[in-house]
């Protein structure tokens, strides 16, 4: 009852006051309007049903929901330590923004890290330390079947559709790797305009959804893929199977960011939501599944055709090299993205619980290939929290052949890490469609940032592969990457995953894979 009497005595009040502007002093109603305001409020929230909250606590109750929605960035600027925060930390985030402004990315007094925490890792540094090269190591794509290969990067824009970021994200992540000489996936959405514009060159990644090559009915479209995969700025040509935040549901773009001209990118009806399918139309085995991409690389002209994934199944992933070895076809290359990744929006329970991370994914992927004699046929990519020179080289000795960052390039581009990128309300204009927001990115500095971001971020990698005692990546290997397991455990990634040797899976498979490897079928995608 004491709610509803204040509530009343603030109406009272505010009526006092009206009454006093009326008959008095105009000067009353500067008091009596926010108070006529606050009163209106009070009576509002002891009769609406909605928020029990607000019917026991009127108007103050107001300030647990104003707490709620600033708690994000009180918890981000004032509360983290440099070092815990999520997904990305403070000094993740300050490394890439001073890298990508092109000031010093130094710090003094050593590190924040407990060196002696659990799972805390490290690179071993060589006694003889060599020079390091004046030109970053590139990675040739394209093996036997393709007459069109390309050097990559070891580091390179991860998938990130247009519609998802904004036309001036795209475009200052594309002409930055034009700038840099490195590549630009494009995404399932489509490759627009803003991927052509500034030259850079591109991944053209196609989705469950086949945009930018799909019949009406939303089947893959031939005809239409093969012209536009022609184009010059496409290098190379993907397939996404899952992403690392959200594997096995496909992907949304709320209908508030489907305007005409992603509609007409897209070939899809302005204004709905536009739903990807979690599963293919062009296959349904793996022995489809590699056809198919040797298709890709036939209308595409001969370019590197590959595939990305979020590793599920091991058995599932050596079906699909049995169909390798029985269909005598393999992709150029295989991006595996970690299920730490995720630039999309997910539902929680999948971005917490789905997936492989990138670790145990790229080790399983490195040793499938491996042991069945397919590994110097295909190049590895690995996506999934690639922000650092230091992440950069960890993924290498773990078996990849170069990396693909997504969230490191927003960053680049200034993403502040609001986690709004599915409201469309990103404040700084990188993960939105209104154009109000996305003009407060400017495309010539940020491009700029982005291509001093990755050319710094390599040379750092560079450097920290020289004080390993080697100048390219093929020098890299798992005994030089150690992991704290406890206060007295220390063990290299060499004794603690299981390395197979060539062709073994294939002469006499280890116990620890022989069952996987004998359920294994290539015309089932067997869980």
């Amino acid at each position: 009852m004491r709610r509803i009497a204040a509530v009343a005595l603030i109406v009272l009040c505010a009526a006092a006051l009206v009454v006093a502007a009326v008959l008095g002093s105009p000067w009353w109603w500067f008091a009596a309007g926010p108070l006529l305001a606050v009163a209106l409020l009070g009576v509002h929230d002891l009769v609406q049903r909605r928020h029990s909250v607000l019917r026991n606590y009127p108007v103050i109750g107001h300030l647990r929901f104003a707490m709620e929605g600033l708690r994000p960035e009180l918890q981000q600027y004032f509360v983290e330590r440099n070092f815990d925060g999520r997904p990305f930390d403070r000094d993740v985030r300050s490394i890439v923004y001073e890298r990508a402004k092109g000031t010093a990315a130094e710090e003094a007094f050593g590190t924040e890290r407990d060196v002696y925490g659990d799972g805390y890792e490290w690179l071993t540094p060589s006694m003889a330390p060599v020079r390091v090269p004046e030109t970053p190591p590139r990675v040739r794509i394209g093996g036997p079947d393709c007459s069109k290969p390309y050097d990559m990067a070891l580091l390179n824009v991860s998938a990130m559709s247009f519609g998802s970021l904004s036309a001036n994200a795209v475009l200052a992540l594309n002409r930055g790797a034009s700038l840099g000489g490195f590549a630009h996936d494009t995404g399932e959405g489509g490759l627009s305009e803003y991927h052509l514009r500034p030259g850079g060159d591109l991944v053209w990644e196609i989705g469950t959804g086949y945009f930018g090559c799909r019949t009406r009915d939303g089947d893959f479209d031939p005809d239409t893929f093969a012209e536009k995969a022609a184009h010059d700025n496409v290098k190379c040509v993907s397939l996404k199977l899952s992403q690392g935040a959200k594997p096995g549901i496909g992907g949304v773009l709320p209908g508030d960011k489907v305007n005409a001209e992603i509609a007409r990118v897209r070939g899809v009806p302005q204004g709905q939501t536009v739903t990807s399918p979690p599963y293919h139309r062009v296959f349904s085995t793996p022995r489809e599944l590699v056809r198919f991409i040797g298709r890709m690389r036939e209308l595409s002209g001969g370019k590197p055709a590959g595939f990305k994934l979020c590793v599920g199944s091991r058995r599932q992933f050596l079906s699909v090299c049995k169909a390798m070895l029985a269909e005598g076809i393999t992709p150029d290359f295989i991006v595996v993205d970690g299920s730490e990744g995720g630039t999309g929006a997910a539902p929680l329970e999948f971005a917490d619980h789905l997936g492989t991370p990138l670790t145990e994914g790229l080790i399983t992927v490195h040793n499938a290939l491996v042991g069945t004699g397919l590994r110097d046929r295909i190049r590895i990519g690995a996506s999934g929290k690639v922000a650092t020179g230091a992440d950069i080289v960890k993924r290498l000795a773990q078996g990849a052949d170069y990396t693909n960052a997504a969230r490191a390039m927003m960053f680049a581009v200034g993403c502040i890490q609001a986690q709004r990128c599915h409201t469309n309300t990103c404040p700084v204009g990188v993960t939105t469609q209104d154009p109000r927001r996305a003009r407060a990115l400017d495309v010539g500095d940020k491009s700029l940032r982005v291509r001093r971001f990755q050319e710094a971020t390599v040379a750092s990698a560079q450097q920290i592969m020289a004080a390993m005692g080697t100048t390219d990546p093929s020098g890299l290997h798992p005994h030089m990457l150690r992991r704290r397991l406890g206060p007295a455990t220390v063990t290299s990634y060499a004794d603690l995953y299981d390395w197979l040797e060539p062709d073994e899976l294939i002469a006499a498979p280890p116990q620890e894979w022989a069952a996987d490897w004998a359920a294994a079928d290539p015309d089932h995608f067997t869980v």
